[in-house]
């Protein structure tokens, strides 16, 4: 080889060579991985892999969104400049331009309705220093009381019935560590190997150590597949389900009452209750055997130790909170809580949604999960943030009723941060009418969402690789997410726009932040004392540990690995159980002539939420180009619908168009359809306004359709 070839090879060898990394945190589900982005030079252009980094959760492991997330950060259609609309058109101004403009509305609109006129709607995807810092700003800024956000669509069930049952929400009870060493495992209404991937190998170690996993689903998925037992109970009848399984525990004496008499409230209720109720009747109502009720009651009840989990499945519905309550009712009554290997976990959804909810953005929460209602709560938080408390606003509405009060005209204008509710909110077309109405409104985004197409004005906002900040993941482990790409074009971070805006409107002495971690010393100190109490964490604590889970009390605490050893959190120290009456918690929407399948809803791997981000990344959009209707094809025989064929799908609310997929593991009265696309497939069109009474959740996973093939209507 010539001395210029070798040359050249040597040039080529070095320009590969030359790279740069990134460490982040994946933006999707709520295992936060962690993970660095690998930046390679290569001659005239650049190349990205993505690889995992060991951490106390995921132990390095990624998903196929997370091996791909970097792609809609670098998509070309990526906000980098503040837009105003001038006559219907998106046109770019200056952040000073934007900012002022913003100013002249807002102060308008509170001059002429008051300042509950104004409305801030929050996520669960963005930086614990952001949801506190958004909560923040929406009472000391605007001084208004409507704030909410979209983890109302995904954790309230959840959050409500473990505050009822335990006084404490956090979202596992006890570590990742412990679920290979348990004996029995309930997996109700969780697909989580599509959902959270890389919590799976937990419980295939769990299997591989002997547990004995049921699974509760109406349809089969790859989480079904590996359970030993999988229930396939109708649509919204996981209440009544887990009535039959205590019953059965109960009759077979397999209730711990030390602990019941030591540690637990209303049991004597509940026991006389269930005991009540007919066996064949819960049979009826939920289409289950009982044989496999009576195998999984036994199964459970007799382990020495067992963990229930429940995610959206059977949470998203108008009676989630209560039905969630009972299935901790049976982890009570069994006494198979706060011990090793024993215990709760409520499979979070969004990246942040634990930490999102425990400090502001909830109508009727401050930092810590304090209660904005609770007068010593009140003046606490005052107290850090240097107002008075008279000053603060009380409680206002759950995230579907703020758009009821759009559409009424209470709400005149919207500060919208990282969300995107025509889509993901219930009755779609209802919401995007009120959005419609808005006299003025802000979206913070990275893309022009299908909300954002309505805003008056799109900010720019940084993305995971860009927004330093800690994350709160599934076990309610504090995580730090570094991040250091710089910004795209003028994009900021969301605590640098809501500081500046903050800024123009006279409110600068509140929000005189310059890092996401002066935010969180602040955090820190108004969570202190509370229920969820961050105060012992600090970034150099992260750094060191990989992750504290809270509460933290001080800063030589080590994190509580496993709550509730010797007491619950109620003033009393005992948990509360309560009677879930099998007639109550029957859905509300039937079935009828007119409408007789069951429709409900969830993810796919390669997807995520509303699809904003995911569908910008070519290597997942690809995994799913479109939505689909799951049906059973003796179902799809009866309605004349073809395998792979267009089908159109209507509900008393409305209509839409996908393509059909046959499964034989579907019951035969529901279909399934993925909720990540939007416009004329957004399935969210066609789902009740109904909302759970105590939680405010959308019963997501319940509506009443027909299906007929798309021939049919086109002739």
């Amino acid at each position: 080889m010539t001395e210029a070839l070798l040359k050249y090879f040597r040039t080529k060898e070095q320009e590969v060579k030359s790279e740069k990394r990134y460490d982040s945190q994946c933006p999707y589900c709520s295992m936060q991985c962690k993970m660095q982005l690998i930046e390679q030079s290569i001659v005239s252009r650049k190349k990205y892999i993505t690889i995992g980094k060991d951490n106390p959760t995921s132990e390095g492991r990624l998903c196929v969104k997370g091996m791909n997330a970097h792609q809609h950060a670098f998509h070309k259609e990526r906000l980098k400049y503040p837009l105003v609309k001038i006559n219907g058109e998106f046109v770019r101004v200056s952040w000073k331009e934007a900012l002022n403009h913003i100013k002249e509305n807002f102060m308008k609109i509170q001059e002429e309705s008051g300042q509950n006129a104004l409305a801030v709607y929050g996520s669960a995807s963005i930086t614990n220093e952001e949801a506190y810092l958004l909560g923040k700003f929406a009472r000391v800024a605007l001084k208004t009381k409507y704030i909410d956000y979209n983890g109302r669509l995904c954790m309230s069930a959840a959050a409500s019935a473990a505050n009822q049952t335990f006084g404490l929400d956090r979202g596992f009870t006890n570590s990742l560590a412990e679920i290979p060493y348990t004996r029995c495992i309930i997996l109700a209404g969780t697909n989580i190997a599509e959902c959270q991937p890389t919590i799976m190998p937990n419980f295939e170690r769990a299997k591989e150590n002997g547990a004995y996993i049921i699974a509760i689903d109406p349809r089969e998925t790859a989480t079904t597949k590996l359970a030993d037992l999988h229930l396939k109970p109708r649509p919204g009848t996981d209440a009544v389900l887990a009535n039959g399984l205590l019953k059965v525990m109960i009759e077979e004496n397999y209730v711990d009452e030390k602990f019941i008499q030591e540690r637990v409230n209303g049991f004597e209720e509940v026991r006389k209750y269930v005991l009540s109720l007919s066996m064949k009747e819960i049979e009826e109502i939920t289409g289950v055997p009982i044989h496999l009720i009576r195998k999984a009651a036994v199964r459970f009840g007799s382990e020495e130790s067992g963990m229930i989990f429940t995610a959206r499945g059977v949470e998203q519905h108008t009676n989630g909170s209560k039905t969630v309550r009972n299935f901790l009712n049976i982890l009570v009554s069994t006494g198979k809580i706060g011990k090793p290997n024993c215990g709760y976990g409520a499979i979070t959804g969004q990246g942040n949604g634990q930490g999102a909810r425990e400090h502001g953005q909830k109508a009727d929460q401050l930092p810590g999960y304090r209660s904005i209602e609770n007068d010593e709560h009140r003046n606490y938080v005052a107290s850090i943030w240097g107002i008075d408390p008279d000053d603060l606003p009380r409680k206002g509405v759950s995230a579907y009723e703020m758009m009821e009060k759009i559409h009424e005209g209470e709400i005149k204008g919207l500060f919208l941060m990282c969300s995107n509710p025509i889509v993901s909110n219930p009755n779609a077309n209802f919401v995007k009418e009120a959005m419609k109405k808005l006299t003025f409104f802000v979206a913070v985004d990275l893309f022009i969402s299908e909300t954002a197409r309505l805003a008056d004005v799109i900010l720019p906002a940084s993305s995971y690789l860009e927004d330093e900040g800690t994350m709160t993941n599934v076990e309610g482990r504090v995580t730090l997410r570094e991040a250091s790409l710089p910004c795209p074009g003028e994009a900021k971070h969301d605590w640098q726009i809501i500081c500046e805006l903050a800024r123009v409107l006279g409110k600068e002495e509140y929000f005189s932040f310059s890092s996401a971690e002066e935010i969180f010393t602040e955090l820190r100190m108004a969570s202190r004392g509370g229920t969820a109490d961050y105060f012992g964490i600090t970034y150099e604590r992260l750094r060191k540990e990989g992750g504290l889970l809270w509460p933290c009390l001080e800063t030589n605490h080590i994190g509580t690995k496993r709550l509730f050893e010797t007491s619950f959190a109620h003033p009393d120290g005992k948990a509360a159980m309560v009677v879930v009456p099998n007639i109550a918690e029957i859905p509300k929407e039937q079935l009828c002539e007119e409408f007789p399948l069951y429709l409900t809803t969830g993810r796919v791997m390669s997807h995520y939420l509303t699809g904003v981000q995911t569908r910008k990344s070519p290597a997942l959009a690809a995994r799913n180009i479109e939505p689909f209707m799951e049906i059973h094809p003796a179902t799809a025989a009866k309605f004349q619908i073809q395998d792979q064929s267009l089908v159109k799908i209507e509900s008393r609310r409305g209509s839409v168009m996908v393509r059909s997929k046959w499964s034989e593991t579907i019951r035969h009265d529901t279909i399934f359809v993925p909720f990540h696309w939007a416009d004329s497939q957004n399935i969210n069109l066609l789902v009740s306004k109904e909302l759970d009474p105590e939680c405010k959740m959308p019963g997501f996973k319940v509506s009443a359709v027909k299906v007929s093939p798309v021939v049919d209507f086109l002739t």
